[in-house]
């Protein structure tokens, strides 16, 4: 009835882009942040889509950061959770671009995807355990927003992620810990990803069944990262 194979007992959602359209306020927010942060600094053209998906989408704030200006050779102090917007640390800037989400989201407000509402009531009728797994620290926030929350058994975000010292995505730590919250075996649950770096993590992490979500057309990459299925809307499940 769901598009899955039988043995899958639980389903793991990432959040942003999957359930809701908050990945796109997460790019503008991103992409301000960072071309701000580079335009004071010799030889740095702005921050690109292709940088979005390579280096911040899916990972935890600071990883985000952290990779991004890796790869442009920048380096900051890491600084503490707590650093203020206008610290020039990589929580700083972490922290900068929080800020500038959250008044973006105020603005715009957050609508869940209607395929993946649907989807969500399909699950709960099936019997089906559900749980979101995300790395943004205001998961319980925009779930509360798009009204999904009576739909999620167990959650595991940014916060989590932090206070518990879990790797973010790629690793399958968030994941892992999302399946032993709704009490069943990776083997028995499937991943829902459109982040190249959430579909490697549930790869990794040995799950029985990932669901590439193609939001940014990247099908192949989505294969190539692990997805068993990739679809453009979580509806197109339920009409398999």
């Amino acid at each position: 009835m769901i598009g899955l194979p039988e043995a899958i007992k639980a389903l793991l959602f990432d959040l942003d882009g999957v359930l809701t359209g908050t990945a796109e306020l997460h790019r503008q927010a991103w992409k301000r942040t960072f071309d701000d942060f580079l335009a004071g600094r010799q030889g740095q053209g702005p921050f690109t889509e292709q940088d979005y998906l390579d280096y911040v989408d899916g990972r935890p704030r600071a990883d985000g950061v952290r990779t991004f200006l890796a790869s442009r050779g920048i380096t900051l102090p890491e600084g503490g959770p707590d650093d203020p917007p206008s610290a020039e640390t990589i929580n700083g800037v972490g922290n900068r671009k929080n800020e500038l989400l959250l008044s973006i989201i105020q603005n715009e407000g957050v609508r869940p995807y209607p395929g993946s509402r649907r989807y969500l009531e399909a699950a709960r009728d099936a019997g089906l355990r559900i749980g979101v797994v995300t790395s943004s620290a205001n998961g319980a926030a925009v779930l509360d927003a798009a009204d999904l929350t009576p739909f999620v058994q167990a959650r595991v975000d940014g916060v989590t992620i932090v206070s518990e010292g879990l790797r973010g995505k790629p690793a399958p730590d968030s994941f892992l810990a999302g399946a032993k919250a709704l009490g069943v075996v990776p083997a028995e649950t499937a991943v829902f990803e459109d982040a190249l770096s959430g579909v490697q993590a549930g790869r990794d992490g040995k799950f029985g069944f990932v669901v590439g979500v193609d939001r940014a057309n990247q099908a192949d990459a989505l294969r190539a990262h692990g997805a068993d299925i990739v679809v453009t809307d979580l509806a197109q499940l339920l009409e398999a």
